[in-house]
This record gives C-alpha cells, sequence and structure tokens, in this order.
C-alpha cells in the first residue's frame, strides 16, 4: 500500500504542479475541478479527491475544514508559512473565510494545552464574527 501512494501518476503529476504554482492558495476539489476542466485537461471529481487525498496524507499538501458541510480546502504551503499552524475567522453574514497564521494564537493553543490540557485542532478551529466590512456596516 505504501509503495502504491508513491507512484507518480499523471494526474498527481499535474495537480501538485499547479497546487505547487499556487503557494499558499486555499482551493476546493470543486475550484481544481474548474481549473482543469478549463483548462482543457480535464479530470474527474473522484480522481482529484483521492490525489488530494494522497498528498494529504504524505505531507505534502494541508487540508482545512472550516464548517461542517462545506468543502475542504486544500493548500500547498508557501515557504514563510509551511510550518506555521493556521486558524480560521467566518464571517457570519457574508460568509467570507479569514485564514490566520498569528503567533498570539498559537500561544493561545499552547497555553490551552499546558493549563487545561487540552489540545486545538487548528485544521478545525474556526472563529466565527464579523469581517471588517461586514463590522463597518453595521
Amino acid at each position: 500500500m505504501e509503495e502504491k501512494n508513491r507512484y507518480q501518476t499523471k494526474q498527481k503529476t499535474k495537480l501538485l504542479e499547479y497546487m505547487k504554482s499556487k503557494p499558499g492558495c486555499h482551493m476546493t476539489a470543486a475550484d481544481l475541478y474548474a481549473y482543469f476542466r478549463d483548462s482543457g485537461e480535464p479530470m474527474g471529481l473522484t480522481t482529484i479527491y483521492r490525489q488530494l487525498d494522497k498528498l494529504v496524507g504524505m505531507g505534502i499538501l494541508q487540508k482545512y475544514i472550516v464548517d461542517i458541510g462545506e468543502p475542504a480546502c486544500f493548500v500547498y504551503p508557501d515557504e514563510t508559512h509551511e510550518h506555521e499552524t493556521e486558524y480560521h475567522c467566518k464571517c457570519e453574514k457574508c460568509g467570507k473565510i479569514i485564514h490566520l497564521q498569528c503567533p498570539e494564537l498559537t500561544a493561545f493553543a499552547e497555553h490551552m494545552n499546558a493549563e487545561h490540557h487540552f489540545l486545538l485542532d487548528p485544521q478545525r478551529t474556526v472563529f466565527y464574527g464579523l469581517c471588517e466590512t461586514c463590522a463597518a456596516g453595521r
């Protein structure tokens, strides 16, 4: 099974090349499906999900689930944030997602673990509120 994951398919190569060309950009499987369809090199949605899962399992891509029932986001980390933890904010009015790489939140997560014996999962930790635009329109 491990050998099978190392096998480099044409689809995996194309998908990884595209993700590497967009470091730090969060994309859903549907975004990737649309890109490959529009570029004239269609790739099935099932194939995209399968290859994304393999790349996440290999530690090459990161996967984020912001809300239950919403599609997962995948990202090829950029060099400046390769090993940083990312949290998310979601505007309750417009649905905008804000990706945060913030040392204060990392310190908060460390405090939660050390003092409260609770390990936060940054891939699933979402702060809800209003974005700057929606807050200004209140």
